[in-house]
This record gives C-alpha cells, structure tokens and sequence, in this order.
C-alpha cells in the first residue's frame, strides 16, 4: 500500500486484459489488450456546505472527490463512488424517537438535520448518475445527547463523506518531474467568484462570528456534464500512454484557505476563485498541440496559464496594490477534566421495546431512501451494489467491483 497524494492511497493491483480505443482520443474500435493497473481509494468530506446547503455542497463533495481520483499519480480511472452521512437529531414530523430532544438549537444559516440527510443524499446520488459513477456502498448516522456532564453531543456541522473507488496503471504511479519548458494547463469549467471562503468559512462558523452571506458564497454549484468530459479528456490521454507525457494535478475547488494574510487579494477579486470540474497539468511543450486536439474533441475548455523556468518561484504582477496591514487573529483553547460515570440502564424496558427503539435508529433501519434511486451499476464493473435479491430489498454486507470487463480480479 502506497499513499500517492494527500488523499489517495493504492494497493499493489493485477495484470489483466482491458479494452483500449486503437487510437485514443479519436473515434476507433476498442481491443482487449493487457493492463497492469493498481487498485486506488480517495476519500474527502464535504461537511460545512452541505450545512448551508445540502444538494449543492453534496453533489460538489461527490465532483471533488471523482477529480482527486483522476489526480492519483500521473492520472486515474474513475469505477465507482461510496457516500456517508452524519446528522444531528432528525425530529422527523409525526414520528416522535424517544431519545431526541425537541428542545435543541440549530444554527440559522444551517439546513435541519432532516433536510441534510435526503437532499445530501440527493445531491451525491445525482452527481454521481449525471457523470456516470455508481454510488454502490456507504453509511448514515444520526445523534444528538446531553451526557453525564451537561454537554451536547451531535453533529450539528455534518459530515457528508464521499469515496472513490478507481485504477491506475503500473507504469503511472510518479507524476512527472517539473522542468524548464514545461507548461502549466487548466483544463474544464471556467472560473466563477463562488465558493469563496469555503475552509475559512467553516472555520469562522465554529469561532462564532460568521456571517451568512459569507456562508451561501462559501458554497460551490456542481456541473456533473462539465466534469464528465474532463474525465473523458484525461482518460484519453492516460489511454495513449507514452505518445503525451504529462501529469494531473487537482486544484481547489472552493477558496478553501482564505487566510488574513491573503484576504487583500480575495476582496479585490483577483486572488481567489471557484474552480469546479477544474483540474491543472503540467505536460511537455511538444505535446501541447495533442493535448489542445483532444480537449477540442471532447468540448472542454483549456488555458495555457503558465510555464516552468525554472527560478522556483511563482510572480503575480498587479498593476497596483491590493494589500494592506491585517490584525493577526488569535485563538484561545482551554482544556477542561471531563467528569465520567458509569453506564446506568433504566429499570423496567422490556427486551421487545429494546428491540423496537435499535430497529428505529437511522443506522439499523431501512436504507431504501438511500439506495432505491439512480444507477447502482453503470460501468459494467460492479460484481455487488448495496442491494441483493429480486426485489433488491436487503442490504448488501460487502460492495464489490471488478477491475476488468474479462476478469475475475476485484477490488
């Protein structure tokens, strides 16, 4: 096992037969050929903007994460996405769970823990089916508890958690070493000025002096069309192996770390962005033409934004200034001895209102909000989806895919 960026891990895979076009990036016929490729895990969460807004900050978790599974080493393939969610009390209307307190606060500018949990789901689900990855396994949690010493505990900020399942070649693992020459490409959807402050914001959220406004720019708006045929572009160049050198480097989705230093910038609209279905490459000079052809093919825009020299510095030239001197902010933690008791059940429930209350908890109960929806298995990869029998019912207790089309080796 091999970690390959910050959130990718690879397992030494197989050799198997794959289809491959004859001509990659152009219309040909595919052929089975033998493929060595290395099975690849990336995993994110997406928990402040699926706060402010559940559809969008899941579907842009989901986008996020497919473009870290394209930037593993010198580039990946995409085969299928898992998802999990984390919400505090549901207090679903007319259905009382005895162990929700009806007396909690949420933050204003946060969704109800409810409304997460479907149209987060949603969100995910959606995304995934428009850019045709299944979504074939995950978990959900629900909690909210004062314990023993007055302390609620609860997800009031979710966690909305997103997987990705993929493959790399053998022959892909280091990414290309930066030289004289080399030039620096942004290829798939254009810049927008959302999604500012999306780190910062979730930050300055739990320091409790946000503003909403701030929150609702914090949140990216996913295009699962533009992000299909960035995956389409880097794909065919993965397929044409040594014919374009280059490497694939993810780039921030959202401004995520608006700092005080750099705030100057952000506020004058020329330091920070929004760069959704976006990703960075660095590829030789000579294969620029390739490249461009490709992106052309497939309809996916592509800059040329930069080129190494070498000097190991990078120069932003502004025709004026833009900065100014900014207090520095200060953090305060203090550190309190919990108080622990031992567990005390109360006296007089019953073995089958024991039962009742487990079989009602959004973890044990049923799923189907979850899982009845969308493609579970486009790709023709997927050996075990979340659901089983003919009426496809029960859960699954494994998800399971296949690295090729003509093997039995899986992941």
């Amino acid at each position: 096992m091999s970690q390959l960026n910050e959130k990718s891990i690879a397992i030494i895979g197989y050799i198997h037969r794959s289809l491959r076009p004859l001509t990659p990036g152009s219309v040909s016929e595919l052929k089975q050929v033998p493929t060595g490729s290395h099975l690849i895990f990336t995993a994110e969460t997406h928990n402040f903007p699926t706060g402010v807004a559940p559809f969008s900050g899941a579907t842009t978790g989901t986008g996020g994460r497919i473009r870290d599974v394209q930037c593993v080493g010198r580039g990946g393939y995409c085969i299928a996405g898992t998802a999990g969610y984390s919400v505090g009390s549901l207090l679903i209307p007319e259905y009382d769970l005895p162990w929700e307190d009806k007396s909690f606060e949420y933050p204003l500018n946060f969704a109800p823990p409810l409304e997460i949990l479907i149209e987060a789901s949603n969100g995910a689900s959606d995304y995934g089916n428009k850019f045709g990855e299944p979504l074939i396994s995950g978990f959900v949690r629900s909690f909210g508890l004062i314990d023993a010493n007055g302390e609620r505990r609860e997800w009031i900020k979710p966690i909305m958690f997103s997987g990705g399942i993929g493959s790399m070649e053998l022959d892909m693992t280091e990414k290309l070493k930066p030289e004289v020459g080399h030039q620096i490409v942004k290829i798939g959807g254009p810049v927008y000025r959302i999604g500012v402050g999306g780190g910062s914001a979730s930050s300055v959220e739990v320091q409790g002096d946000n503003k909403i406004e701030l929150d609702f720019n914090a949140v990216q708006r996913g295009d699962a069309e533009m992000e299909q045929k960035l995956n389409r572009v880097v794909r065919a160049c993965l397929e044409m192996g040594k014919k374009i050198q280059l490497s694939v480097y993810t780039t921030k989705g959202r401004e995520a770390m608006v700092t005080w230093a750099i705030r100057p910038l952000i506020l004058s609209n020329c330091g920070g962005a929004e760069y959704q279905e976006n990703n960075a490459l660095l590829c030789k000079k000579e294969d620029l033409e390739l490249l461009q052809s490709v992106c052309r093919r497939e309809r996916c825009p592509i800059n040329v934004v930069g080129e190494v020299t070498g000097t190991g510095r990078v120069v932003l030239a502004l025709n004026e200034s833009a900065t100014e001197k900014m207090p520095r902010k200060v953090f305060k933690l203090e550190r309190k001895a919990g108080l622990y008791r031992e567990l005390k059940l109360p006296n007089g429930v019953s073995i089958f209102q024991s039962l009742e209350r487990v079989l009602r908890l959004p973890s044990v109960a049923s799923k189907r909000y979850l899982t009845n929806k969308v493609d579970r298995c486009v790709t023709g990869l997927i050996a075990q989806q979340q659901c089983v029998g003919p009426l496809h019912t029960p859960l699954a207790d494994v998800a399971v895919v296949a690295i090729s089309h003509f093997g039995y080796t899986l992941g």
